[in-house]
């Protein structure tokens, strides 16, 4: 495999677990870019301190807005640094409210063929149903649900995909298949 293979979606919606066995098929890398943004977020100002004063005065829908310039440079970086690699976005790092920031992840993106959104359904209300059920075996954070319901709703993951596999009653194996069918 010569190009990369992203994988974005809202939270619950498979992506790390089918990019793992589309790493172990292809024998390619895979980086998960949560584990690697703050690295990234530092490069261009991200300080934790103001990101707790942020947490204390708006709770945790300021620290999401706080968060968005860094996605965007987060996910540019990541690519640069992680050529050829199986990736698998962070929830938050595929959707910009702010339109300029949509616009510099489209740039960012548009040269890569192999961008797959994940989603249980083409109905959004049975996606947010399914994905609310799974959300609800790790937290019951209320702010995540409301923000997981907004990834599902946003028109950035639409905007930004290439393809839109929908996953519900497959298993991880299935949707791992279909994607290394559908790679460019």
């Amino acid at each position: 495999m010569k190009k990369p293979v992203i994988l974005i979606g809202p939270i619950c919606s498979g992506k790390t677990t089918v990019a793992e066995i589309i790493s172990n098929k292809l024998d390619t890398p895979q980086c998960s870019i949560d584990d690697v943004r703050f690295d990234y977020y530092k490069e261009i100002g991200f300080s934790k301190e103001q990101q707790e004063r942020i947490r204390q005065k708006d709770g945790f829908k300021g620290v999401y807005t706080y968060w968005k310039p860094f996605e965007v440079h987060a996910v540019k970086r990541v690519l640069e640094d992680y050529p050829n690699y199986i990736h698998d976005f962070g929830a938050g790092h595929s959707v910009y409210e702010d339109e300029s920031l949509l616009q510099e992840a489209q740039v960012v993106l548009e040269k890569h063929e192999n961008i797959f959104l994940l989603l249980p359904s083409s109905d959004i209300n049975e996606s947010i149903n399914i994905l609310t059920e799974r959300l609800s075996k790790i937290t019951d954070d209320k702010s995540v649900f409301e923000l997981n319901e907004h990834f599902i709703r946003h028109q950035s993951n639409s905007i930004l995909s290439k393809h839109i596999i929908y996953t519900n009653g497959k298993p991880a194996e299935e949707v791992a298949q279909q994607i290394i069918d559908n790679i460019n």
